[in-house]
């Protein structure tokens, strides 16, 4: 499921991407999934009457799903030693992917209100995306998107459960 769903917005990134006559500006403060498409660039060519070639989104459906998810402590959104060394082989994998762009979405555990979360959420993806930028990853390729506590990927009321939701998972825009 959560496949197709990269998938679909993958391929709706692209098409409004390949349809679009001029780059719409960069909106640093974006909470929503419609965030900034970037430039076509290396790799950006489209097949028939401007869509995407299939095997581009197939490629970059794989690339996004090689990013690797990251993990915050407690109440916090500064990048633990296991997170910075995830975001190096994001970096690397994006820097080796320049057509491809992304969505940080922030993540937090079920304590907490539902505000709070939300800034928690999205403290955490700008985190991320700041470090990657440090790394030489183009700012307008990242889309900041907080979640808060909502889509959690554990549903137990546990420690081990809310380590596995406090996290950056990283998925196509």
């Amino acid at each position: 499921m959560k496949k197709g769903v990269i998938l679909a917005i993958v391929a709706c990134g692209l098409l409004l991407v390949g349809c679009s006559s001029k780059k719409p500006p960069v909106d640093e403060t974006t909470q929503s999934g419609a965030g900034t498409q970037g430039d076509q660039g290396a790799g950006g060519e489209t097949g028939d009457a401007g869509r995407p070639d299939r095997g581009q989104v197939e490629g970059m459906e794989e690339v996004i799903a090689s990013l690797q998810t990251i993990y915050f402590d407690f109440d916090k959104y500064n990048l633990r030693e296991d997170a910075r060394r995830a975001l190096d082989i994001n970096a690397e994998i994006l820097k080796s992917n320049p057509a491809v762009n992304i969505v940080i979405e922030g993540h937090c555990d079920e304590r907490g209100t539902n505000e709070y979360n939300l800034a928690l959420g999205e403290n955490r993806a700008r985190a991320a995306k700041d470090y990657l930028v440090r790394l030489g990853i183009d700012a307008s390729r990242i889309t900041t998107l907080s979640y808060g506590e909502e889509k959690p990927v554990a549903l137990g009321h546990d420690e081990e459960s809310w380590g596995q939701n406090r996290r950056g998972e990283f998925t196509g825009q």
